[in-house]
């Protein structure tokens, strides 16, 4: 696989140190402490979800629940890496890496202030197409498996993240900053935009549950926006993310197992983490002032990488889609099963319309009950696609 030529390009990727660790485990780091319910209402609140039984003890208390419980999308904020680094592993000179998409399977286990996640991970593979972005780039798959501090199955994520070479995303300048001038809204037009948000969140607030029997294929979820995206939005989700808080994670490799997550991925340097410097100044680790996550509130560094300017978050784009379908689920619902295909960021300056259909009833589902499957797809103002996405959601029956 390494060298790989791709059809009517001279370009390649050097992919000789990536196949050595294909099939392989890898990244061993684990949070030293559990979740806690403020960590719950730090992720809520940085993904605009603002269902009271993530943060509202009185609400929640008084709910089936009894207190407060996490959304299915925070499972990804229990793990290191924004579930994405098991699919970035050994060094491709000369790249950089955006998130493709996500596959979840859930196991019907809640997470709950108090709970403790330990993960496995393992590089599953990857393969190189040609993409109008930066032509040869490769689709790296990584696979993450979720237990409880009771070893209780969570959840298992498997992430697509891309890496291309950022010489050529710059000279095809698909992202170009002059095609990236953040929007500026009108106070009519943010106006409307809190009405439509506002409309969102009392379409189930209460958390009622529709009846499998009385959903329809055809019928629509109530439309959300999200939005406007900014830098401090974008700083907001990273910090929601445990990992990126300092001191809250260790590596925790077996002995005599190497783990290639400290390596050189073959980033620029202003895109790499420095694992000594961090020891002394965890600045230069937390993925918001140092590392590849860095571009998305540093315009400059964005640029530099092919994106144009600020940018959202893949793992976010993602929660988005998990949460509009559990809202309106309620809570009687239950994802069992979600994949959701990237085809854009979510710039700085735009919103994200999120609209969702019901496209089938599964009466013999593979997950022992009948599931309803959702169709989600996200848009900016301008009406350009950035996700879809699928959802399989248990309802009362």
């Amino acid at each position: 696989m390494a060298d790989m030529d791709v059809q009517d390009s001279k370009l390649t990727l050097d992919t000789r140190d990536v196949d050595q660790w294909v099939g392989k485990p890898v990244i061993f780091a684990e949070m030293w402490d559990p979740c806690n319910a403020t960590d719950i209402r730090r992720w809520v609140q940085a993904m605009d979800y603002p269902n009271p039984i993530h943060w509202d003890e009185n609400f929640a208390r008084a709910s089936r629940f009894g207190g407060i419980v996490a959304p299915q999308s925070f499972t990804v904020a229990m793990d290191y890496g924004h579930g994405c680094h098991p699919a970035c592993v050994g060094k491709v000179p000369g790249t950089h890496l955006i998130f493709a998409g996500e596959e979840w399977w859930f196991y019907g286990t809640p997470v709950r202030p108090g709970d403790k996640l330990v993960q496995s991970r393992r590089f599953d593979g990857y393969s190189i197409a040609d993409t109008g972005f930066a032509g040869p780039t490769m689709f790296a798959r990584g696979d993450t498996i979720h237990r409880n501090q009771h070893g209780a199955l969570v959840a298992k994520e498997q992430a697509t993240a891309i890496r291309y070479l950022v010489e050529e995303a710059n000279r095809r300048g698909v992202y170009a900053k002059e095609k990236r001038s953040p929007r500026r809204w009108t106070k009519a037009e943010l106006t409307d935009i809190h009405k439509a948000r506002h409309d969102w969140i009392l379409s189930n607030r209460d958390g009622h549950s529709p009846a499998y029997a009385d959903v329809k294929v055809g019928d629509r979820l109530p439309r959300r926006v999200i939005g406007p995206h900014s830098v401090v939005s974008f700083a907001n989700e990273c910090r929601a993310h445990r990992q990126n808080i300092w001191g809250t994670w260790a590596w925790n490799a077996p002995e005599g197992i190497h783990d290639p997550a400290t390596e050189d991925a073959g980033f620029g340097a202003d895109m790499s983490y420095d694992h000594e410097a961090r020891k002394i100044d965890p600045r230069m680790g937390d993925g918001l002032y140092h590392g590849p996550s860095s571009g998305h509130i540093n315009a400059e560094k964005a640029e530099n990488v092919g994106m144009g300017g600020a940018y959202g978050y893949g793992a976010s784009m993602n929660a988005w889609h998990l949460d509009t379908v559990a809202y309106w689920a309620g809570h009687g619902g239950y994802v069992w099963h979600s994949k959701t295909q990237f085809r854009s960021p979510a710039f700085e300056g735009d919103v994200t319309w999120v609209d969702g259909e019901v496209v089938e009833k599964i009466d013999r589902s593979p997950f022992g009950m009948p599931v309803v499957k959702v169709r989600t797809v996200m848009t900016t103002q301008d009406g350009e696609e950035i996700l879809k996405g699928t959802a399989q959601v248990e309802l009362p029956y």
